[in-house]
This record gives C-alpha cells, sequence and structure tokens, in this order.
C-alpha cells in the first residue's frame, strides 16, 4: 500500500445531510516525509454556499513556519472569540422571545 502523500487529511461538512447544503471545510497538511521536503502544499479550505476560500500555511523557510503557525493560532482564538459572541447572541434572543 503507497504511503499518503498527506500526513493530516480532512473534510467535513459543516452542516447536516438533511439541509442539503454543502458548506464545508478541508483541510491538508502534505508530508514533509520526516522533515526532508519543506515545499508541500498546506492549505485550509473553508467553503459556504457558492464561495470558497482558501488559506496557505507554507513551511518552506523557518520565517513562514512561525508566520504559519502564528496565523492558525490567530484563527484559533478569532473563531472562538467569534463563538463566545454567537452564543451570547443566541441566548438573548432565545431569552427575547
Amino acid at each position: 500500500m503507497a504511503k499518503s502523500i498527506f500526513s493530516f487529511r480532512k473534510r467535513i461538512f459543516l452542516s447536516p445531510i438533511s439541509t442539503g447544503h454543502t458548506s464545508h471545510i478541508l483541510a491538508e497538511v502534505e508530508s514533509s516525509s520526516e522533515g526532508g521536503y519543506p515545499w508541500g502544499t498546506n492549505m485550509l479550505t473553508i467553503a459556504d454556499c457558492r464561495h470558497s476560500v482558501q488559506l496557505e500555511f507554507f513551511l518552506g523557510t523557518r520565517r513562514a513556519r512561525q508566520l504559519s503557525l502564528a496565523k492558525i493560532d490567530l484563527l484559533i482564538r478569532i473563531l472562538t472569540s467569534f463563538r463566545t459572541a454567537l452564543a451570547k447572541e443566541i441566548a438573548s434572543i432565545e431569552k427575547g422571545n
């Protein structure tokens, strides 16, 4: 069996199948072959309706690796804060109804 070129590859649909919505997230980290190949494709794709955004996380240089890790850390922080604000608004709406 051939070894996958990806050390991580995951696609998840963001809505239940019953909705018929095709929103999804695709995360791919190409294997560096134990550090020997830093030029791989590392992409995060977020798609909703007919729109998609692709974010690249380049690892080819030491500085790029630092920046890529900082980028994903910042995204996680912002998404966590967004979730907190969204949950607060949902609670307010539910309380008002």
